[in-house]
């Protein structure tokens, strides 16, 4: 089967001519890696022979992909074009793959590694909803930013999100760059407190930092960033203004004691008044609280969003315009 690249003006004059698929997949791995060396490990082939692919697929398309150098394979202005075009073909035969391929209904499969957050769980219920077609695997875990990282790293989750505080931007995108691990931006929120209703603070019009002290703060019992001192985190993100702190990992355990214990309070994303009235709980701002987070979504940089991914991240940003107005 020949496919052409639009744009890029090729006219097969025989079967020899059309741009063979596994050669445009070699291209992409070697533009993604910058080495042949490491490309061909990565795709279990003999270095010369991808570098005779790579010359083969060239001299089809007439322009030269790559300038070969000490630095490694550097993709040319032509490269960069045709590279783009090629990672879009690709994804759409995969897709074609997923729909058409012969045989028994193939089982869907979706897995997500993310941060605590109403406005996630939410786009996440809306997703189970919809799910169309055959068999489907849905695996769905809430843990921190280090564990989400290390999870889409060991392919036990394709995607995740992270969270992390503003200040820590340049640090998490240099280090995602490095492990090979592609990022979007999802949302920017600053947090807001939840209690009891019946916590003296609900009727308060204005909170600021100096009301927090005589209060039990319930905390995420993992607010982990990977490769910083934990002593850094927890001053940055657990303030010793507090005397009083209870950790806790599981959510509707955070907001049972939350509900039973009027004397405390927590740190959130924004919570859906759902949730809210279930715990008889209230939400309130802190005007002293000026901190921003961002939740990133992440994937390998090989790896293709499949209908059910692109389903959710569809759900998540409708939550998100909901939640986090």
């Amino acid at each position: 089967m020949c496919y052409n690249v639009p744009e890029l003006m090729i006219v097969p004059t025989g079967e020899d001519d059309c741009v063979n698929v596994l050669h445009m997949k070699y291209a992409v791995e070697v533009a993604r890696i910058g080495s042949l060396n490491k490309a061909a490990e990565k795709l279990y082939i003999a270095q010369p022979n991808l570098s005779r692919a790579i010359k083969e697929l060239e001299s089809s398309l007439g322009i030269t992909i790559f300038d070969r150098s000490a630095k490694g394979m550097v993709l040319t202005p032509a490269g960069e074009e045709f590279i783009n075009y090629a990672k879009n073909i690709l994804k759409q035969i995969d897709e074609v793959e997923l729909i058409y391929k012969q045989g028994s209904p193939k089982k869907q499969k979706f897995s997500i590694s993310v941060p605590r957050a109403c406005y996630i769980s939410d786009a996440f219920a809306q997703f189970s909803k919809n799910i169309e077609g055959g068999m489907a695997e849905i695996f769905y875990k809430e843990t921190n930013s280090q564990r989400t990282i290390n999870n889409v790293l060991n392919n036990d989750y394709k995607l995740g999100i992270i969270r992390y505080a503003e200040n820590y931007d340049k640090y998490f995108k240099d280090l995602l760059e490095e492990k090979g691990l592609s990022y979007e931006m999802v949302a920017e929120f600053s947090y807001v407190l939840i209690m009891s209703r019946d916590n003296p603070l609900a009727s308060k019009d204005t909170i600021t930092f100096d009301d927090l002290p005589p209060y039990i703060e319930i905390a995420h019992a993992d607010p982990y960033v990977p490769s910083l001192p934990l002593s850094r985190v927890v001053k940055d993100e657990l303030p010793d203004n507090i005397d009083r702190r209870i950790f806790i990992f599981e959510r509707a355990s955070q907001f049972d004691l939350l509900s039973e214990n009027t004397e405390t309070f927590m740190w959130v994303s924004p919570a859906s008044q759902k949730i809210l009235d279930r715990y008889n709980l209230i939400q309130k701002k802190c005007v002293d609280n000026k901190k921003i987070y961002k939740d990133v979504l992440i994937y390998k940089d090989d790896y293709r969003l499949t209908p059910l991914d692109k389903q959710f991240i569809t759900e998540l940003c409708e939550s998100k315009r909901k939640y986090l107005k």
